[in-house]
């Protein structure tokens, strides 16, 4: 998958661990907007990111133009060999992170059962109901 695209949801930084450098954010099933998955996104070994603690419109995860990484390199003093490693989160690249291709997972709410995150590393994945997974990039 090139890019990782859901919009209309509502997604929130759940989490940073900088010792590990792990970004995770995550969109929980919503009764207001008629979701019933919970998608959870994945970045690590992250140097340097630009966040919002929530995105509202959803969130379209896709490396840098080149074009905008010009900017944030001059900006931010990012190495030029970080390029390949710069993700924007959002359509209009508001937001971004320099690290590891990011990685996603999605899951029907009522099937997780008492699981609370699709990124817990005490559980076994793949999971024992069903889900979907990929990179981006």
């Amino acid at each position: 998958m090139t890019d990782f695209i859901r919009e209309g949801r509502l997604f929130r930084v759940s989490g940073f661990v900088p010792s590990h450098r792990q970004l995770f954010l995550i969109s929980e099933a919503a009764f207001e907007n008629g979701t019933t998955t919970t998608i959870e996104v994945y970045i690590g070994h992250v140097e340097l990111m630009f966040l919002k603690p929530f995105y509202k419109n959803g969130l379209h995860i896709r490396r840098a133009t080149s074009e905008e990484f010009g900017v944030l390199s001059e900006r931010h003093d990012i190495p030029v060999g970080d390029a390949a490693y710069t993700w924007m989160l959002e359509r209009d690249g508001g937001s971004f992170v320099v690290g590891g291709r990011p990685s996603w997972r999605e899951a029907e709410y009522k099937v997780m059962g008492e699981r609370k995150s699709l990124y817990d590393p005490r559980e076994p994945w793949p999971p024992d109901f069903p889900a979907q997974w990929g990179q981006i990039g």
